[in-house]
C-alpha cells in the first residue's frame, strides 16, 4: 500500500495541472447534477405536498348554473366529491392592483380539495363578507388577512379572512381567475358551478370525464381540469430547467470519463518501461492498477465533496430560482440521501472508468515485448519523404506524418476532444435560443406586448380607448372559450383572434396561417392530444354547438400546454353572430414601455379596463444562461485535460527521435513546431466534427424539449456565424498555444535526459 501511494504521489507531482483540471471539472459536473436534483424537487414537491395534504380532487368540472351535478357522485370510481359550489366571476381591486377572480360559495371546509390555510382563519358565519383567497391571487393583489377587496361597478366589498394554498391551477393574469372561497350569501349573482371528483384510480381520469359529460350533457359542461394539467402548470419551467441541467451534467460526466480514460491509457503507454520495472521488483498487477485507481478516486472525491459543500453552503443565497430550489430541497427529509447518491454515483462512475483504463497497466509484462516496446510510425512513409523532397516545411510534414502513422490513436484523440466541443456547441445553441426568444417573444407565440380585458365596456369604446395612445401600433380583438374534444375526455381552449382585414400574426412553425373560412392553427399539445396532423379536420363541441375546423398549420402556442385551437374571430362569428370580443392583444412600438402604456390605458378607461403585460414564455429560463456559462467553462476544462494528455503523449513518444531530428538539421523550434502541427491536426478535426454533428444535434434537442412541453418544434436558433468563428478560432488558438508551450518544455527536458 505504501509503494502504491508513493507511486500515485510521484505521478501527481508530474501532472499537477491535469489533476487540477480534473478536480475542477468534477466540481462543475457534480454542481450541475445537484442543481438538477434540486430543481426537480422544487418542481414536483410543492404541488404534490398540497395535493396530498388537501385530499385534492383529480377532476374539476365547471358547469352552467342550471345543471345538476349531484349524479356525478354515483359515477363508478369516484370516492369523494367536493361541491358543487355556486360560482361568480368578478374583478377585485385593492392597493392599486386589479385581478379577475371566481367566488365560490361554501358553508364549511370541504373534505375533498380543501384549501390549506397559510395565514388567517377560515370563513365565519358572523362575518358574511369575509373570504379566503388563493395564495397566487393574494400575491397578485398584495392582499392579506384584514385587507378589503373592492368589486368595481357593484359597490360591494369583501374582507380577507385568510390566505390558502390549493392544488388546483392557480391564478394567472389573463388566463385563469384566482379562487376565492366565500359564504353562499356573498355569491350575489351565480353564473356557474364547480364540482371536484376524487378518484380511486387517478389513471382513469379520461374515462371519468367521459362519463361525467355523458351524465350531465355536453351543453352543461363549460370546462374540465384534471390533476395532470394542474401538476404540469404548477411545475412550470422548473422541471424543464432540471431536465436541461441534468442532461448537460450527465453529458459532461461522460465527456470527463472519456478524457480520463484517454489520459490513463496514454500514461500507461508512456510508462511501459517503468511499469515493467515495478513488476520486476515485486509489484503485482493489482497494485499497479490500484495506484491509478486510487489516484483518480482521490481527485473525484475531492471534486465531488467540494461541489457538495459549495451547494450546501450556497443554499438560498444562490441567485433567483436556484436559491429557492436549493433551500426547498435542503428542507426535504431525503435531501441528504439524494446529495450522497449524486456524489457517490459520480465517484463510482469515474472509478469504474479509471479501473477500465488502468486494467491495461496490469497486463504489462515484467519484460517489455516488442509489441509494447516498438514505436509506431518510427520510419517515414513514402508520401512524407516525397513531401520533404519537394521542399515542404519539415515541421509540417513530420507533424502530419505523426498523426497519419498513428491514425487509430489520433482518431480516438479527436473523438474524445470532439465530445466536449460538441457539448459546447449545444450549450451555445441553447443560450442563443433563449436570448432570441427573450428579445423577440413574437417568435414564441407572444406577438402582443399587452393584453386588455373589457369590464363593462363595449367593443367600440374599448377600441376608442386603445387607439388613443399612439404607442399602440395594432389591436387584435379576440375571444376564448372552452371546447370538448372528440370523445369528450378533456377540454381545450378555442380562441378566435384577429379579423380577415387585420389578421393575427401567428407564429406558424408548420403549414400556413389561417386565411379562409373554417381554417385554424393549433399548438403542438392539441396535435398530440387528438393524434392529428396539419391538414386534418377536427370536430369539437362548444357548449351544445359543434364546431368543425380545418387545421392548416401548427403554431407556437405557450398557453395551456399547447392545447389551443386558434382561428379568426370572423370564423366564430359566422356560427354565433352575437359573439363579442372579450380580450384584446396590443402590439407596441419599438421604444414603448409596456408597463407605462398599461397604466396609461387603464387610467383612460376609468378602471373599467384591465391592461397587463403579457408574460414572456421563456422568462422562466433566464437562470439557465448563467448555468450554461458555468457548464461551458467545465467543458473547456475537460477539453484542456484531453489536450494536455495528447500533447504530453506525443512529445514523450517522440523523445527518442529528438537527437536524431537535431542530427539531421532540425532546430528545437522546428521539433516543437512538428508537435504543434500534430496537435492542431487532431484539434481541427475534432472542431469540424463538433460543428458538423453539434449543430443538428442542438436543433433536435431543443425541438424535442419544445415538443415535450407542448410548444412544439421550430423554436431552435443556432449560434450566429460570428460566434461560431470566435469559438473555433479560440479553440484552435488555445490548442496551438498549449501544444507549443508543452512541447517546448518537454523537448528541452528530453534533450537533457538523452544527453545524460
Amino acid at each position: 500500500m505504501r509503494a502504491m501511494v508513493r507511486w500515485a504521489r510521484a505521478d501527481f507531482r508530474r501532472h499537477r495541472g491535469e489533476a487540477l483540471f480534473l478536480v475542477l471539472s468534477t466540481v462543475g459536473i457534480v454542481v450541475s447534477l445537484l442543481l438538477a436534483t434540486a430543481l426537480f424537487a422544487y418542481a414536483t414537491n410543492p404541488w404534490q405536498r398540497v395535493f396530498s395534504q388537501s385530499e385534492g380532487a383529480h377532476v374539476w368540472i365547471r358547469t352552467s348554473a342550471s345543471a345538476d351535478p349531484r349524479p356525478l357522485a354515483a359515477i363508478d370510481g369516484v370516492t369523494g366529491v367536493s361541491g358543487p359550489y355556486p360560482t361568480e366571476s368578478v374583478t377585485l381591486t385593492t392597493h392599486g392592483a386589479r385581478a379577475s377572480a371566481e367566488l365560490r360559495g361554501t358553508t364549511a371546509m370541504p373534505s375533498v380539495g380543501r384549501p390549506l390555510l397559510t395565514a388567517g382563519t377560515w370563513l365565519r358565519a358572523t362575518q358574511p363578507d369575509g373570504v379566503v383567497v388563493e395564495s397566487g391571487l393574494a400575491r397578485a393583489l398584495l392582499a392579506g388577512p384584514g385587507d378589503t377587496l373592492d368589486l368595481p361597478g357593484t359597490g360591494r366589498t369583501l374582507t380577507v379572512l385568510g390566505v390558502a394554498e390549493s392544488a388546483e391551477p392557480g391564478y394567472s393574469p389573463g388566463e385563469r381567475p384566482g379562487a376565492v372561497w366565500a359564504l353562499p350569501s356573498a355569491v350575489a349573482t351565480p353564473d356557474g358551478q364547480i364540482t371536484g371528483l376524487r378518484l380511486r384510480n387517478p389513471g382513469a381520469t379520461d374515462y371519468t370525464v367521459q362519463r361525467a359529460v355523458t351524465v350531465l350533457g355536453a351543453g352543461a359542461v363549460d370546462e374540465v381540469t384534471t390533476w395532470q394539467q394542474a401538476r404540469t402548470r404548477a411545475q412550470g419551467d422548473n422541471r424543464l430547467l432540471g431536465q436541461v441541467l441534468g442532461l448537460f451534467g450527465l453529458a459532461a460526466l461522460v465527456a470527463a470519463c472519456f478524457a480520463l480514460h484517454g489520459a490513463i491509457s496514454t500514461r500507461v503507454r508512456g510508462h511501459l518501461h517503468n511499469i515493467s520495472v515495478l513488476k520486476t521488483i515485486g509489484f503485482t498487477p493489482s497494485l499497479v492498477v490500484g495506484a491509478f485507481v486510487l489516484q483518480h478516486l482521490v481527485y473525484a472525491l475531492l471534486g465531488a465533496t467540494g461541489a457538495a459543500l459549495l451547494v450546501t453552503a450556497l443554499g438560498d443565497r444562490a441567485p433567483g430560482r436556484l436559491g429557492e430550489a436549493i433551500a426547498l430541497w435542503q428542507g426535504l427529509p431525503h435531501s441528504a440521501t439524494g446529495l450522497l447518491a449524486v456524489v457517490a454515483g459520480t465517484v463510482v462512475f469515474i472509478g469504474a472508468t479509471t479501473a477500465l483504463a488502468a486494467w491495461r497497466a496490469g497486463r504489462v509484462p515484467a519484460v517489455p515485448s516488442p509489441r509494447y516496446a516498438a514505436q509506431p510510425g518510427a520510419s517515414l512513409s513514402g508520401a512524407a519523404r516525397f513531401a520533404l523532397g519537394r521542399g515542404l516545411t519539415p515541421a509540417l510534414v513530420l507533424g502530419v506524418h505523426r498523426v497519419a502513422a498513428r491514425w487509430a490513436r489520433s482518431l480516438a484523440t479527436s473523438a474524445r476532444l470532439a465530445l466536449p466541443l460538441l457539448l459546447i456547441v449545444v450549450a451555445m445553441s441553447a443560450w442563443t435560443t433563449i436570448d432570441r426568444l427573450h428579445d423577440h417573444p413574437e417568435q414564441a407565440g407572444r406577438p402582443a406586448a399587452l393584453v386588455a380585458h373589457a369590464d363593462g365596456l363595449g367593443d367600440a369604446e374599448v377600441r376608442t380607448v386603445l387607439g388613443s395612445d399612439p404607442r399602440v401600433t395594432a389591436v387584435y380583438p379576440g375571444v376564448e372559450m372552452s371546447a370538448l374534444v372528440p370523445g369528450q375526455t378533456a377540454t381545450i381552449a378555442l380562441r378566435g383572434v384577429g379579423t380577415r382585414e387585420d389578421p393575427y400574426p401567428f407564429a406558424v412553425a408548420e403549414g400556413r396561417a389561417p386565411r379562409g373560412s373554417h381554417e385554424a392553427v393549433a399548438g403542438q399539445g392539441l396535435f398530440d392530444l387528438l393524434h392529428v396532423r396539419v391538414g386534418d379536420w377536427v370536430r369539437m363541441t362548444v357548449g351544445a354547438r359543434p364546431q368543425v375546423l380545418h387545421l392548416v398549420g401548427r403554431s407556437i402556442e405557450p398557453e395551456n400546454a399547447g392545447r389551443v385551437v386558434s382561428t379568426s374571430l370572423d370564423n366564430l362569428r359566422a356560427d354565433d353572430s352575437g359573439l363579442r370580443p372579450s380580450v384584446y392583444g396590443l402590439r407596441l412600438g419599438a421604444d414603448a414601455e409596456p408597463a407605462a402604456v398599461a397604466a396609461h390605458l387603464a387610467g383612460l378607461a376609468g378602471g373599467r379596463l384591465d391592461v397587463y403585460t403579457a408574460a414572456n414564455p421563456v422568462a422562466g429560463l433566464s437562470p439557465l444562461r448563467e448555468v450554461i456559462a458555468g457548464l461551458i467553462a467545465v467543458l473547456a476544462l475537460i477539453g484542456l485535460v484531453e489536450l494536455l494528455t495528447s500533447v504530453g503523449a506525443g512529445v514523450r513518444e517522440g523523445a527518442r527521435d529528438v537527437l536524431v531530428l537535431k542530427a539531421i538539421g532540425l532546430t528545437p523550434r522546428q521539433i516543437t513546431a512538428s508537435a504543434t502541427v500534430a496537435t492542431l491536426s487532431t484539434s481541427v478535426a475534432a472542431l469540424l466534427a463538433a460543428l458538423v454533428c453539434g449543430l443538428p444535434l442542438a436543433r433536435w434537442l431543443i425541438d424535442a424539449q419544445g415538443r415535450s412541453t407542448g410548444l412544439g418544434s421550430g423554436l431552435a436558433h443556432l449560434p450566429p456565424a460570428g460566434m461560431l468563428v470566435v469559438f473555433g478560432v479560440t479553440a484552435v488558438a488555445g490548442a496551438a498555444a498549449l501544444a507549443t508551450l508543452s512541447a517546448a518544455r518537454e523537448v528541452r527536458r528530453y534533450r537533457a535526459d538523452a544527453v545524460r
